[in-house]
């Protein structure tokens, strides 16, 4: 912060001549317009990093993209979102990782897209072998399974996912990762869930909302990608275009989309009626 020097005294019997007040009245008007300068240039560069500060931010989490790429969603998706002024990051699936779960509610998103794979999966006792009938939704990362790649991650927060019987494992996050494993909290992010039974159990969307979140959408069955990809879009629309509140915006896709030809899904939300 500059401070404001005062006037100096003139020298005893320094002669106050005409010239010198010229100049004098030449660099006063100089230093107005150069403050003048300096505040409107501070005021566009303040103004520009509040207009950053408040820009809404959206994420597109495509580990789909492993499997089932789709580069005209992800371009379509954005293109929707930057017409409404969000930031948007896209990060395809080779670096959806356990890491990246993690650390993914400390980026204060105000929507989180997941086009990933998920599915139902069931506990097993790793004593016995038992399987329990506690199911919950797990959602796929793009990176290897290894038993012993996380030692200090307690049991049941991480386990193997696997599209197919037979395919190569991948991690996969159930509901136990997501409060206690997740750092920091969502708030009131939205989360669309692109992959299968997001809402067949509610385990997992419950685990997001106890997060922070706002609402969790998602699919009641299996959906194809194809299906879930011109959902997404048009739920977009609806939210971003449209204006409409989350729970109009939902019903009125599930309305327009219907259920998933092949499967049945059919889009939903929760808290219902949100």
């Amino acid at each position: 912060m500059s401070r404001r020097k005062g006037k100096k005294r003139p020298k005893k019997d320094e002669p106050l001549r005409e010239k010198g007040g010229r100049l004098r009245r030449a660099a006063v008007i100089l230093v107005v317009v150069v403050l003048l300068a300096t505040s409107l240039a501070a005021g566009l560069l303040l103004s520009g990093l509040l207009d950053g500060a408040s820009a809404p931010r959206a994420v597109i989490v495509d580990q789909l993209s492993l499997s089932q790429p789709n580069p005209d969603f992800a371009a379509s998706a954005t293109d929707i979102l930057k017409q409404a002024d969000y930031a948007v990051d896209y990060f395809p699936g080779e670096q959806v990782t356990v890491d990246f779960y993690r650390s993914l509610p400390t980026h204060d998103y105000d929507l989180i897209i997941l086009r990933v794979h998920s599915g139902i999966a069931e506990e097993t006792d790793i004593t016995t072998g038992e399987t329990t009938q506690r199911e919950y939704v797990s959602l796929f990362t793009g990176e290897p399974y290894s038993p012993d790649k996380y030692p200090n991650e307690p049991t049941g927060r991480l386990g193997k996912a696997t599209y197919y019987e037979g395919a190569p494992p991948l991690f996969g996050i159930g509901p136990e990762f997501i409060t206690h494993s997740m750092r920091g909290s969502l708030d009131k992010t939205l989360i669309v869930l692109m992959g299968c039974d997001g809402l067949r159990s509610q385990r997992t969307a419950q685990a997001f909302l106890d997060k922070g979140a706002s609402a969790f959408v998602s699919w009641t069955r299996s959906v194809s990608a194809s299906h879930t990809d011109a959902a997404t879009e048009r739920l977009l629309e609806k939210l971003l275009v449209d204006g409409l509140p989350v729970g109009d915006a939902v019903a009125q896709t599930a309305a327009e989309m219907g259920p998933d030809p092949s499967y049945g899904a059919e889009l939903r939300m929760l808290p219902e009626g949100g």
